[in-house]
C-alpha cells in the first residue's frame, strides 16, 4: 500500500477529495431525509415518535463518529510510515472493538426503552411506537457502526471515492425499501414505523457488505490472523485514546444546540420555528467545510507518518485560507437571501424576521467555524483529542452558552445571535493558536 497523499499538489489533492466527501455528506443528509419524509405521510403520532427517536440516533453516532476518528488518525499515519503489517492489524482490531461496543450498547438499549423514552417526555401512546421502531433498530445499529468505522479506515488510503459510492448507493436501497416496507406494496407486508426501521437497518446492511469488499479486495487492510490478546488489547488502547475524547467532543455540539434552542424558544414557538431552518440551512453552507476538515485528517496522518511535516503545514495553511474564503463568500450569498430564503419556509412574519436576524449575523463567522474544525481534526492525528475535547468544552460551556444567555437578555434575538456568533470567532482563534502551538512543539521534537 503507496502513502498516495504523501506526494502530488497539496491544494488539487485537497480540492480532489473534498468533492468526493461532499457528494457523500449529501448522501448521509438524504438518507434521514428520505426517512422522515416517508414516516410523516403515516402521521403525526410517528413523526413524533421519530422525534423522540433522534437524540438517541445522534448519541450512537456520536460514538460511531469517535470510534471512525480514532481508526482513521491511527491508520493513516500507519500508512505514512510505510508498516502494512501495521495498517491490517489496526484496522481488523478497530473492527472488533467496534463490535463489542456494538453489542453492549445493544444489550443496554434493548433494556432501557422504556425509561430513558419516558424521562424525554414520551407518552405511553408514543412509546408504543418508540419500542416497536428501536426493537429493530438497536440489534441494527451493527450495520450502522460497522460501516462508519470501516469507511474511516478506507479513507485513511486516501480513496474518498469508494465511501462515498458506498453511501450514495445506502440512499437508493432506503428509497426504494422504505414504501415497500412502510406501506405494504405489492407483496411486502404493512409494517408502518417498524418498516422504516427495517429499511435503514436492510440499506445498512448492505453497506457493511460492500465496505468489508473494499477493505478486503481493494485495500487488503484486513488481517485473518490472531497475534494474541496483547498485541490486540494494546491497538483497542490506541484507538480509544483517541476515540473517546472524539465522542465526547461529538456530543457536546448537540447538547449545546439543545441549550440554545431552549434559550430561543424563550422568544415564541415562532423564534424555534426560525431557529431550526436555519441550523438546516447552514448546515448545506457548512458542509464543505466539514468535507474538508474530514479530508484534512487522513492527508496530515499519512503526511506525519512519512516525516513529511513541510506538507503536514502546507495543507493546514491552504485550508484554513479556504475555510475563510468560502465562509466569506457564504455570508455574502446568505445576507442577500436572507429573505427570500425566509420566505421559502414560512410566510408567519416572525419566522421571517428570526431567519432574517440569523442569516444577516451568523454567516459572518462560519470561515472561522470551519478554522476550528480544522483545527480539531488536525490535533485528533497528532493523538491530542483530549486537547480537542477541552476546545469543544471552552466553546460551548465557556463561550457559546454564557454568550446567548447574555445577548438574549440585553438585546433580544439580535443579541443572541450575535454573542453566538462572536464566541465561534474566539473559539476559532484560540484553536488555530492551540494547533500552531502543538505543530510547533512536533517539529522542534523532531529536529
Amino acid at each position: 500500500m503507496k502513502a498516495e497523499l504523501t506526494t502530488g499538489p497539496i491544494g488539487r489533492t485537497l480540492a480532489r477529495l473534498t468533492t468526493y466527501m461532499i457528494f457523500g455528506f449529501f448522501a448521509t443528509i438524504a438518507f434521514n431525509l428520505v426517512d422522515t419524509w416517508f414516516v410523516a405521510k403515516l402521521g403525526t403520532k410517528e413523526l413524533a415518535a421519530m422525534g423522540f427517536i433522534f437524540p438517541v440516533v445522534m448519541i450512537i453516532g456520536a460514538i460511531a463518529i469517535g470510534l471512525g476518528i480514532g481508526t482513521s488518525a491511527l491508520v493513516s499515519r500507519t500508512i505514512g510510515e510505510g508498516n502494512q503489517q501495521g495498517v491490517r492489524r489496526l484496522t481488523t482490531d478497530a473492527l472488533a472493538l467496534s463490535v463489542l461496543a456494538v453489542l453492549l450498547f445493544i444489550i443496554i438499549g434493548l433494556l432501557t426503552i422504556r425509561p430513558v423514552f419516558t424521562l424525554l417526555g414520551a407518552s405511553p401512546e408514543i412509546l408504543k411506537l418508540i419500542r416497536v421502531y428501536m426493537l429493530i433498530w438497536y440489534p441494527g445499529m451493527l450495520f450502522l457502526v460497522i460501516p462508519m468505522v470501516g469507511n474511516n479506515a478506507i479513507r485513511a488510503t486516501g480513496d474518498m471515492k469508494f465511501p462515498s459510492i458506498i453511501m450514495i448507493f445506502s440512499v437508493f436501497v432506503n428509497l426504494g425499501m422504505d414504501p415497500l416496507l412502510i406501506f405494504g406494496i405489492g407483496p411486502f407486508p404493512r409494517w408502518g414505523l417498524a418498516g422504516a426501521a427495517a429499511a435503514t437497518v436492510v440499506a445498512r446492511a448492505l453497506t457493511l457488505v460492500l465496505m468489508l469488499f473494499v477493505l478486503h479486495k481493494r485495500h487488503h487492510m484486513l488481517s485473518f490472523d490472531w497475534p494474541g490478546l496483547h498485541t490486540v488489547i494494546q491497538s483497542w488502547k490506541s484507538v480509544l485514546n483517541v476515540s473517546i475524547p472524539a465522542a465526547g467532543s461529538n456530543l457536546i455540539r448537540p447538547l449545546g444546540v439543545t441549550v440554545v434552542t431552549g434559550i430561543v424558544a424563550r422568544f415564541g414557538p415562532e423564534a424555534v420555528a426560525g431557529y431550526g431552518v436555519c441550523t438546516r440551512v447552514e448546515t448545506l453552507a457548512l458542509m464543505v467545510l466539514i468535507a474538508l476538515s474530514t479530508v484534512l485528517s487522513p492527508f496530515v496522518g499519512q503526511n506525519l507518518g512519512a516525516g513529511r511535516l513541510d506538507r503536514v503545514q502546507g495543507a493546514i495553511h491552504r485550508s484554513q485560507l479556504f475555510s475563510l474564503g468560502w465562509g466569506g463568500f457564504s455570508a455574502i450569498i446568505l445576507f442577500l437571501l436572507a429573505r427570500p430564503i425566509a420566505h421559502m419556509f414560512s410566510r408567519d412574519a416572525e419566522v421571517v424576521r428570526t431567519i432574517v436576524v440569523y442569516l444577516r449575523i451568523v454567516p459572518v463567522v462560519y470561515g472561522f467555524r470551519g478554522v476550528f474544525g480544522l483545527s480539531n481534526a488536525v490535533l485528533n492525528v497528532l493523538k491530542r483529542a483530549w486537547d480537542v475535547m477541552a476546545l469543544s468544552v471552552i466553546q460551548m460551556f465557556v463561550l457559546l452558552i454564557p454568550g446567548a444567555i447574555v445577548g438574549a437578555k440585553l438585546w433580544g434575538l439580535t443579541g443572541l445571535f450575535g454573542l453566538s456568533a462572536l464566541s465561534w470567532f474566539f473559539s476559532s482563534l484560540i484553536s488555530a493558536w492551540w494547533l500552531a502551538r502543538g505543530m510547533k512543539k512536533l517539529i522542534r521534537n523532531n529536529g
